[in-house]
């Protein structure tokens, strides 16, 4: 004989940051599961929400028996907003994090840290997911332009990164927001083996069947690339901060978050990249 698990789906779910790279797939999850009322917020999106407008939060969290929280980089609304969630019947907070988010300072992550310390302070259930580096982050924004360009300069060295896919961080998040059993758990995630990023390159350079060299840079010439490129100071100290943290080592290790939660490994960069590299995005 077989029990079935329940689910006990909060009555509707808002999901911040819902163009972003993990809250527009959490958002497409939901709803291929039929979980009908999702809401997807945004400053543009299908409900309106700006961390710096709060006249926008409370349209917003109405209905909203469940939270992703997707938390900017400043953390000063981050309080006041939790506590009206929790005053406007948010019974349920999954926090999006960052892997060694504990070891951060003052120049990295501030506003995750923040959310944190928020939900842990409420009556309500809330869960933490501290993933690793998005393998998206090779394809979508971020290093993508410069693997175009057939070079990817980084100040990391030789410590390695459990690359994570930001599609099992979606799972994950669909999973702990809609079934019980996850309240007051730190799930970390990361894909199933570390790589360095020149390995991370070479992996991606053998799928594009092109050449893609790394380059390892001091952290003052990162910075100084950055700001050569346009970055504005706050967002290349923001960079440089998350890669002190990568250096000092607190986010080499593989975890199994994944596993976990899921029932099922994590995915892994070499197979991802051989797909995307099919697309023509690094030609």
């Amino acid at each position: 004989m077989t029990t079935k698990t329940t689910h006990r789906t909060p009555p509707g779910i808002l999901v911040l940051g819902a163009t972003g790279k993990t809250g527009r797939r959490v958002v497409a999850r939901l709803r291929a599961t039929g979980t009908t009322a999702v809401r997807p917020a945004s400053r543009s999106g299908e409900v309106r929400f700006d961390w710096t407008l709060p006249d926008t939060w409370e349209p917003a969290l109405a209905g909203a028996g469940a939270l992703y929280l997707v938390a900017p980089d400043d953390p000063s609304p981050v309080q006041e907003f939790v506590t009206r969630a929790e005053a406007s019947g948010v019974r349920r907070f999954v926090v999006l994090s960052g892997h060694g988010i504990e070891h951060a300072g003052d120049g990295f992550g501030r506003g995750m840290a923040a959310a944190e310390d928020a939900v842990r302070e409420t009556g309500a259930e809330w869960t933490l997911l501290r993933p690793n580096n998005f393998f998206q982050n090779f394809d979508e924004d971020l290093w993508r332009d410069p693997l175009r360009a057939g070079r990817l300069a980084l100040p990391i060295g030789d410590v390695p990164e459990p690359f994570v896919d930001a599609d099992d961080v979606a799972a994950v998040a669909v999973a702990v927001l809609t079934e019980d059993g996850h309240a007051g758990r730190t799930y970390e995630l990361s894909g199933p083996r570390a790589l360095t990023f020149a390995g991370a390159v070479e992996t991606i350079a053998r799928a594009a069947g092109r050449p893609v060299r790394y380059e390892e840079l001091t952290a003052e010439a990162y910075r100084a690339e950055l700001l050569a490129q346009g970055w504005p100071e706050a967002a290349a100290d923001s960079l440089g901060a998350m890669f002190a943290l990568h250096r000092a080592g607190h986010s080499a290790e593989v975890t199994d978050g994944v596993r976990r939660v899921l029932g099922r490994e994590a995915a892994d960069l070499e197979p991802w990249a051989r797909r995307i590299a099919a697309t023509g995005v690094w030609a």
